[in-house]
């Protein structure tokens, strides 16, 4: 059993580690210093990609701008160069329900991770994103893809929460900022949903 609690633990502050990447590099502006006019996929107009990077976007809880990004062809499934996130599992870990269905229904790649193994579902998983969850389970998500740790997006929730308690409350004041919220009491009501939802 101690095994099985330091291999959680681990995979928690890895998670920690590879969000801190995930937000400081979405800081940095994008390697385009204009906008580009990408032809558009459904009416034949150009549309113009916007300004802000895609993973900013999601961040911000700018919808219009992923929109407009999946409207110019942006590469919707491009990983963050540090963290290896994609703009999918971004939206599941900042809760971003618009965003991430717009993603989705895009054809976001629901199999690609992240660096540390990790797919759209582990991140809504562990952070109790329970409608993301059950939009990657309507969109066909794997249950059983697990991450470098061994632990598929179920076994992230359900362990004692005790346990991972102060994980979450150190990427609550690390990445608050940044707009992650997290509620500790919902979460902890919530993980046993999350883990009956991932049988």
């Amino acid at each position: 059993m101690k095994t099985v609690k330091i291999y959680t633990l681990k995979s928690l502050v890895n998670m920690l580690f590879v969000l801190l990447l995930l937000t400081t590099a979405c800081g940095q502006p994008g390697s385009n210093s204009k906008a580009e006019l990408v032809k558009g996929n459904d009416t034949g107009t150009m549309v113009e990609t916007p300004e802000i990077d895609i993973q900013a976007a999601i961040l911000s809880g700018n919808y219009e701008a992923v929109e407009q990004h999946i409207k110019a062809g942006t590469d919707i499934d491009k990983k963050d160069a540090m963290s290896g996130s994609t703009p999918l599992i971004t939206a599941a870990s900042f809760g971003k329900n618009k965003i991430a269905q717009a993603l989705i229904d895009a054809g976001a790649d629901l199999t690609l991770k992240n660096n540390d193994g990790s797919t759209a579902l582990h991140a809504a998983a562990f952070f109790c994103r329970v409608e993301i969850v059950q939009m990657l389970l309507e969109a066909k998500a794997d249950k059983t893809t697990r991450n470098n740790f061994g632990a598929t997006a179920r076994e992230s929730v359900t362990g004692p929460f005790e346990e991972v308690k102060p994980i979450y409350i150190m990427l609550q004041q690390q990445l608050s900022p940044l707009g992650l919220e997290l509620d500790l009491s919902e979460i902890e009501k919530t993980r046993p949903v999350i883990s009956m939802m991932l049988q």
